[in-house]
């Protein structure tokens, strides 16, 4: 489990540098293939929104930057969106992993908590 925390924290430090307003979009399965996470930075809440329909099977995982796995609470809004409280984070970057079980396909984000 620390060697894939490990290689996601070195994935996206290796990700080109980006305007904090703009929504981070890094994708690297199939029907997980585009995910949109706004807003970047955010506050109370962050929408996860999906291109396909696989809001209510997709697994999300929360990491501090360091690695540390965090417990949020999620509400799947459709089968498009999932709303995440993010209100009591601290400060700083966290790392959302999303995995398509139907399809096995896995995708890395990650967005600034303000």
């Amino acid at each position: 489990m620390k060697a894939v925390l490990l290689s996601i924290i070195v994935l996206i430090a290796g990700q080109a540098c980006y305007s904090q307003a703009h929504d981070e979009s890094f994708h690297t399965g199939d029907p997980v293939k585009f995910v949109q996470v706004y807003p970047n930075p955010a506050t109370d809440y962050l929408m996860i929104k999906f291109e396909s329909p696989v809001a209510k099977t997709s697994r999300l995982a929360f990491h501090s930057i360091i690695g540390s796995a965090i417990e949020l609470e999620q509400e799947a809004i459709d089968d498009f969106e999932i709303r995440v409280k993010i209100k009591d984070l601290p400060l700083g970057y966290y790392i959302i992993a999303v995995h398509d079980p139907q399809n096995n396909s896995r995708a890395i984000y990650k967005f600034l908590k303000k």
